[in-house]
């Protein structure tokens, strides 16, 4: 009966599940930001464009490089395999001309020669191939980089609460300069400061919600006193999402 006659009462107030704030990773010209979405529940579209068409144009170029230094690639694998094919026969022959005493020296150096430059043809045909596939490393790499660019100047939003854009058309931003206020409502919480004797033995005690009692526990505490109210605690109650609106003051009791 005592915790029933002396349990406190706290209103709190019905917040978004998560609240955060986007912020630009990227530079450039906001060309677009989608100012009636403020205020609704996007469920996939992009609110907020940054200027992209010279990475869109640089993105084309170098998939059209990227596919061009493939069949050169290509080209160059089926050379390198025609004079290897030539370069084992022109060694079979030098090896064997070589130990035949019949053979005189002009036709040993003959064949040398000819074994040595079908081998130096072979061997920088191999660099060649070498040196395409690090281009193609290297353009793929700048095409990722360029695809994240992107993707990162365009905000999309998928099934969140847009409460504010802080950008506008026209703007110029930096990476970090704040883009959005976005609001996860798919759930609730209800945010209390609790005193030490109302922490003691809280996970046996049952919550009321406008003098009804719940099956809702406490979902998160902070053990370190509140930076506001420094005698009190932080804790947190995770609520289904209203069917009406947020932010409204209800009652609640712990006991």
């Amino acid at each position: 009966m005592p915790l029933f006659l002396f349990a406190k009462v706290h209103y709190a107030k019905v917040e978004p599940y998560e609240t955060v704030t986007l912020k630009s990773s990227v530079s450039g010209l906001v060309i677009d930001a989608d100012l009636d979405l403020e205020g609704k529940v996007v469920k996939s579209k992009r609110i907020i464009h940054i200027d992209d068409a010279l990475d869109i144009s640089s993105l084309k170029e170098s998939k059209q490089s990227l596919v061009l230094l493939k069949e050169m690639l290509d080209l160059n694998e089926e050379i390198a395999t025609t004079l290897k094919h030539s370069m084992h026969r022109q060694e079979s022959y030098f090896k064997r001309i070589s130990k035949l005493a019949t053979a005189s020296k002009t036709q040993k150096d003959n064949a040398f020669s000819a074994f040595s430059s079908a081998k130096s043809q072979y061997l920088s045909t191999r660099e060649k191939i070498i040196s395409l596939k690090k281009q193609m490393i290297d353009i793929q790499s700048k095409i990722d980089k360029l695809e994240d660019t992107v993707a990162k100047k365009s905000i999309v939003l998928k099934d969140r609460y847009l409460y504010k854009l802080l950008v506008r058309k026209g703007d110029f931003v930096a990476p970090g300069t704040p883009m959005a206020r976005v609001d996860n409502i798919s759930r609730a919480k209800l945010v209390l400061f609790l005193g030490e004797e109302e922490l003691e033995n809280i996970a046996l005690k049952s919550i009321y919600i406008d003098e009804k009692k719940s099956t809702y526990k406490i979902d998160k505490i902070w053990k370190v006193a509140d930076e506001k109210f420094i005698s009190l605690y932080r804790a947190e109650v995770i609520i289904p999402a209203p069917r009406d609106i947020f932010s409204k003051l209800i009652k609640v009791e712990i006991k």
